[in-house]
């Protein structure tokens, strides 16, 4: 009967014996044959070194670039999410500025009238307790009388000669202006020293 731990040493011998020209037949610097037990040469390692850092660098760069716009997106929706809470009230705060332009007129021309006192009186607090509310909610009123003309506040319907008072000095306020949280809603209507 046959050993078999002998025969398995046989075998193993038998391979070892077999030719070395397989191996020396391979071209140097060229990646060895499948199933090959030969070792890759040192330039194709470092060429595939190289390529993986290269691609490690690519997509680092990759990564960098879509934190960067990852964060201006993140910037850019919390600075609308301020905008549309800060601004969400300028079609109404104008719709309304017509409203307080008529009660404010309404005491205006009353005022002449000392049978009326009581009546402008009454609105005067109206108007008073509007402007409050406006301002509450970031509406300023711009009354630019005696002030320097502001083209990007103001609005000039014309311009007359006054003896004593500076070039483009705001004369008279024919409407005043308005403003919602720093947002011009509607520039004021001046005269202006010429």
């Amino acid at each position: 009967m046959n050993n078999p731990t002998n025969t398995d040493e046989i075998r193993a011998d038998d391979a070892n014996d077999a030719p070395a020209g397989r191996e020396a037949d391979a071209e140097p610097g060229t990646a060895p044959a499948e199933g090959s037990t030969e070792e890759p040469s040192l330039e194709s390692l470092s060429e595939a070194l190289e390529a993986a850092k290269e691609e490690a660098r690519s997509n680092w760069e990759r990564c960098l670039r879509t934190a960067a716009e990852l964060d201006n997106v993140r910037k850019r929706a919390a600075r609308d999410v301020e905008h549309a809470n800060k601004f969400a009230l300028e079609r109404f705060a104008r719709e309304l500025l017509t409203v307080r332009d008529s009660l404010e007129m309404g005491i205006a021309s009353a005022a002449d009238h000392p049978e009326l006192a009581a009546h402008v009186e009454g609105s005067t607090m109206t108007l008073k307790t509007f402007d409050q509310v406006l301002e509450k909610f970031g509406v300023v009123t711009l009354d630019p009388k005696g002030e320097t003309f502001n083209p990007e506040q103001h609005e000039a319907m014309a311009m007359r000669e006054e003896e004593g008072i500076a070039a483009g000095t705001v004369l008279d306020v024919v409407q005043k202006g308005f403003e919602l949280n720093g947002r011009l809603l509607r520039a004021a209507r001046v005269f202006v020293a010429q």
